[in-house]
């Protein structure tokens, strides 16, 4: 292999950018979970490729790149520390990071189908089952263990969002909110937990929503709260005043989002409102955020983040008209919409 000619103060930029090194680096790390291992007080190069299973010289190898990048510390010579960086990829690390790093996860295995993006961009099509031979759903129908991984990994993004998405919406007092696609209860238990004067209906897949049912009951909510196994482009429990749709249009084509708005349309009838909550994309803070997950949704499955118009367009093609608009302080987009007319 040649060397990289010194970049130009023009090209630093780029170079960091494009490097692919230490990006893996950390997913090997997580995936190892030295942090833990480190922790732990394997801190010697031989007792901590022995925790991790790891061959001595290549684990030297990669510390010696993430050392270099301030991700670990090595105070004396093959002896390693934590640093603030290293910190967040131990199980208990702030925001779940060292599960989305996790190569043997599903946190990993999205991050695998980055490898045919060249695909994905000249076709338009997901690149996920060009590299595990399966779309991205299916994986989680066929693999109990990747079901979970995926559950577990959007329930800590809700987690994280929850309070916010909670205290920014005007929620009715009392009333029944019907948490559409709501996966493992965080954002329904934060709900009826802050607004006690509420009922909420979760509806996922079977699974999920007995896993759901589980979490509401440890939470003390078994009696304002139930679970309803299905699927959202079947119908939905009708009549309910207000049906939530958190990060779910995203993640489908603009036919399979329409088709959801649709089923709560009809639920919800001329008295019910619907109110999604999305990363939009947009000018403003979060701009880049948005664009890369809209990227990495069209890579896994064809889903996309939109940007306003293109929502106001979906809402409107579903029979619906928006009523509301809010964006919370980390630029999370809450849309409420009724029945057209």
């Amino acid at each position: 292999m040649t060397t990289l000619p010194e970049a130009a103060p023009s090209r630093v930029d780029l170079a960091a950018l494009a490097d692919l090194v230490t990006p893996w680096a950390i997913r090997v790390a997580a995936t190892l979970r030295l942090a833990d291992h480190i922790t732990a007080g394997h801190t010697a190069l031989p007792d901590l490729a022995r925790a991790a299973g790891a061959d001595p010289d290549a684990l030297r190898r990669m510390l010696r790149v993430l050392t270099g990048r301030g991700v670990f510390a090595e105070p004396v010579e093959d002896t390693y520390a934590l640093t603030p960086a290293a910190e967040l990829l131990k199980e208990s690390g702030a925001f779940g990071l060292r599960a989305w790093y996790d190569l043997d996860g599903m946190g990993g295995r999205m991050d695998q189908a980055f490898g045919r993006l060249l695909d994905t961009v000249r076709t338009g099509e997901p690149a996920y089952p060009l590299v595990h031979g399966r779309s991205l759903w299916q994986d989680t129908l066929d693999d109990p263990e990747l079901a979970r991984s995926y559950a577990d990994l959007m329930a800590a993004h809700t987690r994280f969002a929850a309070p916010e998405v909670v205290a920014a919406y005007a929620w009715p007092e009392r009333g029944h909110v019907v948490d559409v696609g709501g996966g493992s209860g965080s954002l329904l238990t934060r709900l009826l937990t802050a607004r006690p004067g509420l009922r909420g209906t979760l509806l996922d897949l079977p699974e999920a929503a007995e896993e759901a049912g589980r979490a509401l009951a440890s939470a003390g909510l078994a009696e304002r709260a139930s679970v309803h196994p299905g699927s959202f482009f079947d119908p939905l429990p009708a009549g309910a005043d207000l049906y939530l749709l958190t990060w779910v249009l995203h993640d489908w084509s603009d036919e399979e989002a329409e088709r959801i708005l649709r089923r709560c349309a009809e639920a919800a009838g001329e008295d019910g409102r619907i109110l999604v909550v999305e990363n939009l994309v947009t000018d403003g803070r979060r701009a880049d955020v948005a664009a890369a997950m809209d990227l990495r949704l069209l890579v896994l499955f064809s889903g996309r983040e939109r940007t306003p118009g293109q929502l106001d367009d979906l809402v409107t093609r579903a029979g619906l008209r928006v009523t509301g608009r809010q964006v919370t302080g980390t630029g999370i987009h809450l849309v409420t919409c009724a029945l057209a007319g």
